[in-house]
């Protein structure tokens, strides 16, 4: 094809061969670190044998679970496809340009910016909330929530203010920066999406998390001592475990952490405290602390900045490709009113990766199973704890394989019981 018959403009003024040089340098070096640093043997031997629903589950409990399962499935797929058809349709036609545009006539450039941006989130999180509000009624039915309509109303507000100020943050980048450096804007917009990966990882535990749950220290008592050894043994500085109050919201069992260096925490919620045997605790305990010993926190920070960098020259060869911004609308990065755009982009890409994003997040999960089986070499109690986690969530033990491939960050319950098994295989122990 002769250069003369191509779709971008003759005068395109981003340097494309620079972006694709950070492209290709950034996926190949997430590439090499993620082979390096990911533990993809989930088990000795790297095979793994799960057992069947059967063994783990009675009839009754896989058929409840089922019965859930499925319908709130489907509501969850067709809220995705429905979110990234409206990105599409907003991103890909005049339409999100004209919503931008249609309040800010005369105004700077920022402004546009901030109002095609809040168009979008509103757009979206709007035509979605019908699915999030069916899934709300299956959880109320099946005893997975008991919370009011009102408080949840305000989770999901507090969901789109903070969905709304990352995208404004992104779009001001992207828009700021091309009208400053109109051939090479991405260095800077990579630049800062990197610097707010990490601050954003660092800051969550402090920023967001206190907006939607309340968080008081373990009790002291013969948990929080045994804990607390736990973690001395395993080598990791936990100065506090954190109980939250997700009982107001969910009546669930989980436990997470967040944060690195000064952030860290672990955090577990009430309903696992006050719902679980001691054992079963300390298992969930040492999982988290498995995350924490291997730096995990700042291991996916450091894979997720890479892909933030590969994003930024994507996203660049995309402004700069004149079918793409003719049919939506904008002259290029520097339009003010390209957030749909910008924004659509990054919806399609996040969908587009999750399988390789899932893949690495299941590994590293099985490693955090692996260290809490080694740390309190008590299979039993991670067994019994996986079941309790798969009941009270009503969790699908057999999801379909590309489901799982696609939206799965964690083992499913049944590799889970076979790390254990495996586990036991190799120490010899029942």
């Amino acid at each position: 094809m002769s250069i003369g018959s191509d779709d971008r403009t003759s005068g395109s003024r981003t340097d494309r061969r620079l972006a694709w040089l950070v492209v290709a340098a950034s996926t190949t070096v997430l590439a090499v670190l993620a082979a390096w640093l990911v533990p993809f043997d989930w088990v000795p031997g790297g095979r793994l044998d799960p057992p069947d629903a059967g063994e783990v589950f009675t009839p009754q409990e896989l058929a409840r679970a089922d019965a859930y399962v499925r319908p709130v499935r489907y509501l969850s797929w067709t809220s995705l496809a429905v979110s990234l058809a409206v990105a599409g349709v907003l991103g890909l036609t005049p339409w999100g340009a004209r919503l931008a545009r249609r309040w800010t006539a005369g105004r700077r450039w920022w402004v546009v910016s901030l109002v095609g941006t809040l168009a979008f989130c509103l757009t979206v999180r709007l035509v979605t909330l019908p699915f999030a509000l069916a899934i709300r009624s299956r959880n109320l039915e099946a005893g997975l929530t008991n919370q009011g309509l009102l408080p949840w109303l305000w989770d999901r507000v507090l969901g789109l203010g903070l969905t709304f100020l990352v995208s404004a943050l992104l779009v001001l980048l992207v828009v700021g920066s091309a009208r400053r450096h109109p051939r090479r804007w991405f260095l800077a917009v990579g630049a800062g999406g990197v610097l707010l990966t990490f601050v954003a990882s660092f800051a969550y535990p402090l920023l967001v998390e206190p907006l939607f749950n309340r968080f008081t220290p373990l009790q002291d008592g013969p948990l929080r001592t045994s804990i607390l050894r736990l973690a001395d043994e395993e080598g990791v500085d936990v100065d506090e475990v954190l109980v939250a109050d997700a009982s107001r919201r969910t009546t669930t069992l989980n436990a997470y952490v967040s944060g690195f260096w000064g952030t860290r925490r672990v955090v577990l919620y009430d309903t696992l405290v006050d719902d679980l045997p001691p054992d079963q605790v300390r298992s969930v305990v040492a999982h988290e602390l498995g995350h924490a010993r291997h730096q995990d926190v700042v291991l996916g920070t450091g894979l997720a900045s890479l892909g933030v960098l590969a994003g930024t020259g994507l996203l660049a060869l995309l402004l700069d490709t004149r079918s793409v911004t003719r049919r939506a609308g904008v002259s290029g990065p520097a339009d003010p009113a390209v957030a749909a755009l910008v924004l659509a982009s990054l919806a399609w890409a996040t969908f587009l990766v999750s399988p390789a994003e899932n893949t690495v997040s299941r590994a590293i999960e099985a490693r955090a199973d692996r260290a809490a089986l080694t740390a309190t070499n008590d299979p039993a109690s991670f067994v019994e704890l996986q079941r309790s986690l798969a009941l009270r969530s009503l969790a699908d033990a057999t999801p379909p394989r590309w489901s799982q491939l696609w939206f799965g960050s964690h083992p499913t319950v049944l590799q889970r019981v076979g790390i254990a098994a495996a586990m036991s295989e190799e120490r010899g122990t029942p």
